[in-house]
């Protein structure tokens, strides 16, 4: 073997790669966008929402009539906020400050937003034989179109990254999520009776329609609430600088419905602001916690949609299936209410992970762009090759 000339042949190559990375590096960017606090945050979200529907379906009446159970379903109240004022945050961090971002990823999100719409409206398909029995009612369209949480965030999802392309600017893009943030909560009233009159799906929409869970209107404000906050506050580190701006800015804002008049009730502005002002103090405490406490719960948190797709159908069931709720019914009392919600917490996180790791062998060119945030900035990138 001539080694000097086995070198000499090593040195070209890796200068012609050395050239090329050169070349990419206008164009080819790895941006690591992941909020270290957010899976952290989700995370703790999922493990409420679990057990929180476990009770909820398992718990016997003798139970629920306790002092601290009562206690217990108000503080659970924060579990949807949480995930929507997360998911709009997450949303406007992932840009990060890369001009054109959002228009980048626009495909994405809209993909994304429609998968949500879809899941949403699979988990509530009531089965052929009520559609069949119920024949083209209102109660059939209600029952087949009803609004509940991924549809919310489907749709917020959807309006966002709209929007998001069309506000370039820094300053034009606060100002249209703020008027959002603040101006869905307060409309809610007004369209609410506005829907009186309207088709049933448009009604579960706008939130007059029975059984509609989380309305748009007025639901969707938390999503640009944390959209708007992480806008504000996406310049700051992570960690304890943005932790103590969001500890400070929640606090403010429950402190502050402690002056505001009007009742809590269903389309409540003054509900929003408080149940925005907890979530951004858990976001804010995740983000004080050491990220090797987080840590523990960011698998969770990375697997939320998943884990909320496989559980609820086997707690409330599906297209006529009966679920826990009832096959079991509330008669349990509480540890063995707990044991079945953190039984079914672990079973629907295993294959979640399942599916997960089936997904990436599946379409392993995806993967990428879900870890590492690879972004190419256009097609120029393949020409300098």
């Amino acid at each position: 073997m001539n080694t000097p000339r086995a070198f000499s042949r090593r040195g070209r190559q890796t200068g012609l790669c050395s050239a090329n990375v050169n070349r990419l590096d206008a164009s080819f960017t790895f941006r690591q966008t992941r909020h270290p606090a957010l899976d952290g945050a989700r995370g703790l979200a999922v493990l409420a929402m679990v057990m929180g529907h476990a009770l909820d379906a398992l718990l016997s009446p003798a139970v629920r009539d306790t002092p601290w159970v009562q206690r217990y379903w108000e503080l659970r109240g924060i579990t949807a906020p949480l995930f929507l004022v997360v998911s709009g945050w997450a949303v406007v961090m992932a840009l990060g400050t890369k001009p054109g971002a959002a228009r980048e990823s626009f495909g994405r999100r809209f993909r994304r937003a429609l998968l949500l719409l879809f899941l949403g409206y699979f988990l509530h398909w009531p089965g052929w034989g009520a559609v069949r029995d119920l024949g083209w009612t209102p109660a059939m369209l209600s029952q087949v179109f009803m609004f509940d949480a991924l549809q919310c965030i489907g749709s917020s999802l959807l309006l966002g990254a709209v929007l998001l392309v069309l506000t370039p600017n820094r300053w034009a893009r606060l100002g249209v999520l703020l008027a959002l943030a603040v101006g869905i909560p307060l409309v809610s009233p007004t369209m609410w009776g506005l829907g009186e009159h309207l088709p049933a799906p448009v009604q579960q929409f706008i939130g007059n329609g029975e059984g509609s869970r989380f309305p748009f209107f007025p639901w969707a404000g938390f999503f640009f609430a944390g959209a708007v906050t992480a806008h504000v506050l996406g310049l700051l580190r992570p960690g304890w600088p943005q932790g103590l701006a969001l500890l400070a800015v929640g606090g403010a804002l429950v402190w502050l419905t402690r002056f505001s008049p009007g009742e809590w009730t269903a389309t409540s502005a003054i509900m929003v602001q408080y149940r925005v002002g907890q979530g951004l103090l858990v976001l804010g405490g995740v983000n004080l916690v050491p990220q090797r406490l987080s840590a523990l719960l960011a698998p969770l948190g990375r697997l939320s949609l998943w884990i909320y797709v496989l559980h609820l159908p086997v707690v409330y069931g599906w297209a006529g299936i009966p679920g826990l709720s009832g096959r079991v019914g509330p008669t349990l009392g509480v540890p063995a209410a707990l044991g079945v919600g953190a039984a079914l917490l672990l079973v629907c996180y295993l294959l979640a992970r399942f599916l997960s790791w089936g997904r990436r062998q599946a379409l392993p060119w995806r993967s990428g762009s879900t870890t590492l945030n690879a972004s190419l900035s256009s097609s120029r990138a393949s020409q300098r090759i």
